[in-house]
């Protein structure tokens, strides 16, 4: 069995107790291939369940929290505990070694804040009430016992208080509007009707989603005949060392290939982070096997950009690239289709107007940027890939619940690391002022570079020229927008590419896809009217070799700009390490996607009832169409005479406070509040009495949801449990102390699991 490669002298006794390994079998190597009594294993989402299957097994459990046995409620004889921050997980017909420790607490990692967490005077919505304004936490005595809760306001100043131990009921309220949304009035029906009538069109959206997923599902695919040899020789010519996130998702598609069943894989990907060069694999994979690729994209520019690198890609290789786009002639053009058509090409690159191609052997259909086609060309490229594979890519991030409703009829690749050579961008906000226009152009022109100038109106783009040249009188500039003619852009834009200008002077028409490496500055005057999905976008323009890029957010008065753009500024500029920006942009940029895929009909319903709880909906949707079992949760109510709260001495901020109670809502197994536990501990210090108790809360509520227990309370020490089909039981605690009480309830609903 392979271990891994950290193996340390800790782990020596734990193996030498056993008896089944000897010393020298294992110290100081990486493997142990001549012991075929162990094998690897993955660790199971269910502790107590695998350690009931392997009873007649010496278990032994890793766990560098040292109450995790009296947390699962384990007190097998066959099991041990086992002290350390190691990760190994192997087994063998008598014994088992399992880590509980996840791989990534190994790496020592500034905890980021959540783009979800509610602020004071945040809207949210709870599922059952709808939209509200959360107003704070608030500490309040009921029966004798201190609990915290988090206190909503609504309509005529209502105010609803929620026990944070159900705080997974409310999210954050987001919709793509400019506009504050009303809140709703509590008691009334109208939100739940609102939520019915969403429903109802989630229902549609989701069936839609299935049938176009079965008519794929049923389809003939190409099954390919792939060389191994040959495509890693294609991969060690591209002159640069993947990524691991790119390896692995070359692999994912390489194993779509070999299956009989068609591809619809998207691919999500930062700027600049090789979106393309797995496609260029996925097509070098196709053309091999004799099959075409048609490679579709939104604009002439980002085709053409597409075209260059394919051609360099593929020169010193047998596949045949062609490009079509309005700057080609009649003549010409007409015999690339028929040439295509003839299978004399293996990859088109184009606009939509590849959309009426014929093919001799399609089998393969990239779509870049596929949310900025229009609703017909949507239908389009659905209807000639039914029966194709089908690789679409996106730099706009996939929301997580978007992406968990999807990834059962799709599958879904994230590209999160960036190349090798690539460096942080240098951000800075700052005030026009021609001084440092003119440092940044002539540093930038010193070092053999060019630059992008973004202004953003056609119609004052010769005055801004004249003004750049009156700083830099001997500036070559190019001015570039969406109303110069298709073909002059295209020669323009080759002109710029071998460096017979300095200034690509133009509107946010560059945002997409344009790959110039010898651009390492960008000027975005009047920033603040930028959303901060597009200021990300546009930044992603230039760091895209090993020179360092600059980008200069302008503005025209500090003083004049809203709050609201002094932010987003500000956010961007304080974090420009490569990926960060994504992170900033993430639910700017995830409504406008979401809104796209699902289609604009649903941005009132989404205003409605928020874009979380509608995502959430459609993932429910899609799970119930698919006819996927999903374990009903019911809500439970804990009502037992024990303070809830996590203690403000311990953790003194509400807002950390807050977040911990989030995230402690959200577990379901025991397992993951241990984590949590854990964290606090790290972070925080030793636990004291009352947080210890309101973490056993937790770990109870995570029990009683998985049977389907609808309350538990007590009176003295008598405790009652509620089941939601109308049984009752009733057991009895050694005394009214909350600890005792705490102590006998766990122990009744973890003997229900054994």
């Amino acid at each position: 069995f392979s271990l891994y490669q950290n193996i340390n002298e800790e782990l020596e006794d734990l193996f030498l107790e056993h008896r089944e390994v000897k010393k020298e079998d294992y110290l100081n190597l990486k493997s142990l291939d001549r012991n075929e009594s162990f094998k690897d294993i993955q660790v199971p989402d269910d502790i107590l369940e695998f350690c009931k299957l392997h009873h007649n097994k010496k278990i032994t459990l890793i766990s560098s929290h040292e109450n995790i046995l009296k947390h699962l409620g384990i007190n097998e004889p066959n099991i041990k505990l086992h002290i350390s921050p190691s990760l190994i997980n192997i087994i063998s017909s008598t014994i088992a070694i399992i880590s509980l420790n996840k791989q990534e607490k190994t790496r020592k990692t500034r905890k980021k804040v959540s783009l979800d967490e509610f602020k004071i005077n945040d809207y949210i919505v709870h599922e059952d009430y709808g939209i509200g304004q959360f107003i704070g936490i608030e500490n309040i005595n009921i029966l004798g016992a201190n609990k915290d809760v988090i206190v909503i306001n609504y309509q005529n100043d209502d105010r609803l208080m929620l026990p944070i131990e159900n705080l997974d009921v409310l999210e954050r309220y987001l919709a793509d509007t400019g506009s504050l949304p009303s809140l709703d009035k509590l008691g009334k029906s109208s939100f739940l009707r609102l939520k019915n009538k969403t429903k109802e069109k989630i229902l549609e959206i989701a069936n839609k989603i299935i049938e176009m997923a079965a008519t794929r599902e049923i389809a003939n695919a190409k099954k390919l005949d792939i060389d191994d040899y040959e495509l890693k020789q294609f991969q060690k010519n591209a002159g640069f060392q993947y990524t691991p996130c790119q390896t692995t998702v070359i692999n994912h598609i390489k194993e779509d290939f070999l299956q009989d069943k068609v591809m619809d894989r998207l691919l999500v990907g930062d700027v600049g982070f090789g979106k393309t060069e797995v496609a260029m694999n996925a097509i070098y994979m196709i053309a091999n096997d004799g099959y075409q690729s048609l490679f579709l994209a939104p604009t002439t520019l980002l085709s053409s950009q597409h075209y260059k690198s394919l051609s360099l890609r593929f020169s010193n290789s047998k596949i045949r690239v062609a490009h079509i786009d309005r700057t080609i002639k009649t003549k010409e053009k007409k015999q690339i289709l028929e040439d295509f058509k003839n299978g004399d090409i293996d990859v088109i690159i184009g606009t939509h107007s590849l959309l009426n191609i014929q093919a001799k052997n399609l089998g393969l259909f990239i779509v870049d940027e596929e949310h900025k086609f229009g609703v017909k060309q949507k239908e389009k490229i659905k209807d000639l890939s039914h029966n194709t594979h089908i690789l679409s890519m996106s730099a706009t991030p996939i929301p997580r619940s978007l992406n968990l409703a999807l990834s059962k009829i799709k599958q879904i690749d994230y590209l999160n690391i960036a190349p090798m050579d690539r460096r942080d961008i240098r951000t800075y906000v700052k005030e026009y002022d021609e001084s440092l226009i003119k440092s940044a152009i002539l540093r930038e022109i010193k070092r053999g570079g060019q630059l992008f100038y973004v202004h953003n109106r056609i119609d004052s783009l010769i005055i801004k020229k004249q003004d750049l040249l009156k700083i830099l009188p001997k500036l070559k500039i190019l001015i570039l927008h969406s109303k110069i003619r298709a073909d002059i852009s295209e020669q323009e834009m080759i002109n710029f590419t071998n460096k017979k200008y300095d200034i690509l002077l133009a509107t946010s028409i560059i945002e997409s896809g344009i790959h110039m490496p010898n651009v390492n500055t960008i000027i975005i005057e009047d920033s603040n009217h930028f959303g901060i999905a597009d200021l990300h976008q546009l930044r992603g323009r230039v760091g895209r070799s090993k020179r360092e890029g600059f980008c200069y957010f302008l503005i025209e008065d500090v003083q004049k700009i809203t709050d609201d753009a002094k932010k987003r500024l500000l956010s961007l500029e304080r974090n420009s390490s490569l990926g960060s920006g994504s992170t900033l942009a993430h639910k700017d940029l995830e409504i406008r996607g979401s809104g796209n895929i699902l289609g604009t009909k649903q941005s009132g319903y989404i205003k409605g009832i928020g874009y979380n709880l509608y995502i959430k909906m459609l993932e429910e949707a899609i799970s119930e169409q698919s006819n996927i079992t999903k374990i009903e949760e019911k809500e439970v109510q804990i009502n037992l005479n024990i303070n809830k709260f996590i203690s403000s001495d311990l953790v003194s901020e509400d807002r950390l406070r807050l977040d911990l109670y989030r995230r402690l809502s959200k577990c379901r197994k025991a397992i993951e509040v241990v984590e949590i536990e854990e964290e606090i501990i790290d972070r925080f210090g030793k636990l004291d009495t009352n947080t210890s108790l309101f973490l056993n809360i937790i770990i109870m509520k995570t029990y009683a949801i998985n049977q389907n227990i609808k309350s538990i309370s007590n009176n003295k020490k008598d405790i009652y449990i509620d089941y939601h089909n109308g049984e009752q039981k009733q057991i009895l605690s050694k005394s009214d102390e909350a600890i005792e009480i705490s102590y006998r309830v766990l122990e009744f609903l973890r003997d229900k699991i054994h």
